[in-house]
């Protein structure tokens, strides 16, 4: 199987894991902080990332790593703030608006160019967005506007992985990012939340979100990362207001109107169009002759937001 495709598949397990978590959270914050569960959820996972990565982070790693995870605790706190006055469904449709700001980073942080086709699926996923939001029958809350940050930082988090995720060990680098959000969020649980112990159906919640959505999660879209561009990943992830969607009416009862199953549709769509194209090489690129490096060094870095495989990590 095409490695491209392996990796685009298992960011669509990814994204249906945190679909389904908008519902779960939901419920676990209605009864217990917001600060504290996400301490507690981050910790678990940072811990059994730990396990795997522990002998093979470095210190730019970790110093890389907890750069991207002060971006990431910001999308956590305002997504879960503002779940707590939106429905799960909502939650997960504006958090997939971060399709609009990925590229958006990509290009004013590190001059990225978008491909036209990229361009044309991202313009679909937001008309799916729009419907899918839209059309429903709740009107905008405050709970809507903190998930808008939330995709603003989540735009950021996978701009910064498409740029540093190449360089270093996808386990590590998870690592990092973990345990600099479960720092974050342990150091204001006094100042925001009681300190006290959740109940047993929060710990069922924390214990799928930290292990499954938290460590498995993040591993997976660090390791898909180092092959996939940041446009790609960011389409990929729109499956997530899908999911979102479907388990928030599985679970949480949430209806959605013929439009906005209309504006999922068009967000699938969207999806296959970036994940199946494949940019032309030019035929008199294809020689030494034409700037292509030898066979032993490393390609170029190319900054048009297209594939580009990474040369492996080597360690002394």
């Amino acid at each position: 199987m095409n490695r491209n495709l392996l990796y685009t598949l298992l960011l669509v397990g990814v994204t249906a894991v945190w679909g389904w978590t908008f519902a779960v959270v939901k419920e676990a914050v209605a009864g217990y902080g917001v600060v504290s569960f996400l301490a507690i959820r981050f910790a678990l996972g940072a811990m059994a990332m730990g396990l795997l990565a522990a002998r093979g982070s470095t210190r730019a790693a970790w110093g890389i790593g907890a750069g991207i995870g002060v971006v990431l605790a910001a999308g956590y706190l305002f997504q879960t703030f503002g779940i707590r006055s939106t429905t799960a469904t909502n939650s997960g449709l504006i958090t997939g608006l971060f399709v609009v700001f990925a590229p958006a980073w990509n290009r004013v942080l590190f001059g990225v160019r978008i491909p036209r086709v990229c361009c044309a699926a991202v313009a679909t996923s937001l008309a799916g967005l729009a419907l899918l939001a839209g059309a429903g029958p709740v009107r905008p809350t405050v709970g809507d506007l903190l998930t808008l940050g939330c995709a603003v930082c989540f735009g950021a988090h996978i701009a910064l992985l498409d740029r540093y995720a190449k360089g270093h060990d996808a386990a590590a680098l998870a690592l990092a990012q973990l345990t600099a959000a479960a720092a974050i969020f342990a150091a204001t649980w006094p100042a925001v939340d009681p300190l006290r112990l959740p109940t047993a159906k929060v710990w069922q919640a924390l214990v799928l979100t930290g292990l499954v959505a938290s460590a498995g999660g993040f591993y997976a879209q660090t390791a898909a990362q180092r092959r996939l561009p940041a446009i790609r990943t960011a389409l990929i992830l729109t499956m997530e207001p899908v999911f979102a969607t479907f388990f928030g009416r599985l679970l949480a009862g949430d209806r959605l109107a013929a439009l906005q199953w209309v504006g999922a549709a068009l967000m699938v769509a969207a999806l296959l169009a970036a994940s199946l194209y494949q940019p032309r090489v030019p035929a008199a690129a294809a020689g030494p002759a034409a700037g292509v490096p030898p066979l032993d060094e490393p390609p170029l870095p190319r900054r048009d937001g297209l594939d580009v495989e990474a040369p492996p990590v080597l360690r002394e």
